[in-house]
């Protein structure tokens, strides 16, 4: 064999290997310009070169790598039965709008008394949606998510119920066109007057009127004395009363003419007829009470059968009152 084909055979054969170090195994291609011997005219270059990747690069793979692989695992809470059906019950959605107990609200269904989005409900247990459903009690739109408040300075002889068989003024007379049920915070003898709070917000309601969270209230008492020096200490100790002891938070005089007195008397308890039970038991009988302020919500000029909205700000001072 001659040089010829000495020459021939080697070069296909260094063909061969150029071919798959390049195109069969991804390796780079020799330039196209390259000059007489198959050598390139820009720098020599090893045949399996690749460009390294910039610093920043490798850092930015390493940290999201890092990140993947220490993640925290997520907990799934366990399944419980009927965790798969949807809505809240009936019951609950009427408590929490401060229709009365649990036990109490299944009994208003019982009653055939609740209806929801227009149909009487009469099973107990059927679920809802408080943001879509339309929820009502003896005609009246339960408000489940708008709340509304008012302040109303009750007059004399009005009873404190949103409604009376007896036919005698009370709490609704003065609430007209109302769209929602709105309900009292706690009562006022029917004989005396001054604020009193109405709101469709159960659980404010409910903390505003529990012995826990001790909302002050506050009456002007109008007594005959003459007055004992010690008798706001006498108050403040504690008087005896047939159904326990009875504290004022604190006691002062306002006003005196001759033996007619004009005092105030600030405390923490809601026990029915309280303010009028502890003068009467000093020997002071109450001719005319008037409550000036509920918690933060003071009477002010506010004349009497006027009923006001709750400002914000005062609704704000209400719920930090009672942690809300």
């Amino acid at each position: 064999m001659g040089p010829d084909a000495e020459r021939t055979r080697g070069g296909a054969t260094s063909g061969r290997g150029a071919s798959a170090r390049g195109g069969a195994k991804g390796g780079p291609r020799k330039s196209s310009t390259a000059g007489a011997g198959g050598r390139s005219s820009g720098p020599a270059r090893g045949h399996g070169y690749v460009p390294a990747r910039p610093r920043e690069l490798d850092a930015k793979i390493e940290e999201r790598n890092r990140e993947r692989h220490s993640k925290p695992q997520v907990k799934l809470p366990k399944t419980f039965p009927g965790a798969e059906q949807e809505g809240e019950r009936l019951q609950k959605v009427l408590a929490r709008a401060g229709m009365g107990s649990r036990r109490a609200c299944e009994e208003l269904v019982e009653q055939a008394r609740v209806e929801v989005n227009g149909r009487i409900v009469t099973e107990q247990g059927l679920r809802v949606d408080p943001e879509k459903d339309e929820i009502k009690v003896d005609g009246l739109t339960v408000a489940t998510q708008s709340y509304l408040f008012f302040a109303l300075n009750k007059p004399a002889g009005v009873v404190s119920t949103m409604e009376d068989p007896d036919g005698r003024q009370c709490l609704g007379d003065y609430v007209t066109n109302r769209e929602t049920r709105l309900f009292h915070v706690g009562r006022l003898d029917t004989e005396t007057e001054g604020i009193i709070l109405l709101t469709n917000h159960g659980e404010l309601a409910h903390r505003l009127t529990h012995p826990k969270y001790g909302v002050q209230k506050t009456y002007l008492a109008a007594i005959t004395g003459p007055l004992p020096r010690d008798i706001g200490k006498q108050l403040k100790s504690g008087i005896q009363l047939e159904d326990g002891y009875a504290r004022a938070d604190n006691f002062r005089v306002v006003q005196q003419t001759g033996k007619n007195y004009l005092v105030e008397v600030t405390l923490h308890e809601g026990r029915k007829h309280i303010v009028r039970r502890m003068l009467a038991e000093a020997g002071f009988p109450v001719e005319k009470l008037v409550r000036t302020s509920f918690g933060p919500i003071a009477l002010g000029d506010q004349k009497s059968g006027w009923l006001r909205r709750l400002t914000n700000t005062e609704v704000g001072m209400l719920m930090r009152e009672v942690e809300l």
